[in-house]
């Protein structure tokens, strides 16, 4: 989406207040089948923020039908399925509000988080509104975060899913780069969208590394995003945009096309 000068800057002012929301979801079942009981947790990543189609039900949490989890169990009937994934949310979040349908019987579960942990809504703000040298310095304190505090919180989850659901499929998604590099990209300079994806991919290491050391699996998106990052020209992505919750989201697209498969070939 191209914005004026003003509209830019107005908007990615209100990206720290606006773009992650939190709270706890609530669980929704699908008939009896034979495919395992599945429950999805995370982030707005997860949620579908960004996708459109929201559940009223779900408030703040945004949960979407044409999020991966909802159609993944559109799909595949499984025999229960409990969608609690909500925007805005972090480790501790997952942790307090999203794990109460997970018990023994479940047996297949999906999570994206760590993004809002390491400050996605802030680092994004710095980048959009500063200069390079203030995007490289969120960047940097960003990815300190991600070296040496993530790993513990990402354990913390990823060990109390594993005791509420020991016989579990768990599959962990990641994020996607989201900026093409190279070239001119209106509102952001080559810098500051490598150091984004660098960032990105720094994150994704750390998450891919836990995961496979709980024995989970891990599903890498940027193989199904690559032509589809932010300035391709068929951008699964949302920029700046309307509502600013929505900014540097998956649009529909990026959640069919981008996450879906993803977890469908892992799960």
């Amino acid at each position: 989406m191209k914005l004026s000068r003003c509209a830019g800057a107005l908007s990615a002012l209100l990206l720290s207040t606006t773009l992650a929301l939190g709270g706890a979801g609530t669980a929704h079942s699908a008939e009896q089948s034979s495919t395992p009981a599945y429950v999805a947790l995370g982030d707005s990543y997860s949620s579908g923020v960004g996708a459109g189609g929201y559940d009223s039900a779900s408030g703040g949490c945004k949960r979407s039908s044409k999020a991966y989890p909802a159609l993944w169990a559109a799909a595949h009937a499984p025999a229960s399925f409990a969608f609690t994934a909500c925007s805005g949310a972090r480790t501790g979040d997952v942790l307090s509000g999203q794990l109460g349908p997970l018990n023994a019987s479940t047996g297949l579960v999906s999570i994206s988080v760590g993004g809002n942990d390491a400050g996605f809504a802030d680092t994004m703000t710095s980048c959009v509104l500063g200069t390079d040298s203030a995007c490289l310095n969120r960047i940097a304190t960003a990815r300190t975060f991600i070296q040496n505090e993530l790993p513990a919180k990402l354990d913390g989850v990823y060990t109390a899913i594993h005791s509420r659901a020991p016989q579990a499929h768990v599959v962990v998604l990641g994020y996607p780069r989201f900026y093409k590099t190279g070239g001119t990209c209106v509102g952001l300079s080559d810098t500051k969208r490598k150091a984004i994806n660098a960032a990105s991919d720094h994150i994704n290491s750390v998450i891919a590394k836990r995961a496979a050391d709980h024995g989970f699996a891990y599903g890498d998106v940027n193989t199904t995003f690559a032509g589809h990052e932010l300035c391709s020209g068929s951008a699964w992505l949302h920029s700046v945009a309307f509502p600013i919750e929505e900014s540097y989201h998956p649009n529909a697209a990026g959640q069919s096309g981008g996450y879906l498969p993803v977890f469908s070939s892992a799960a």
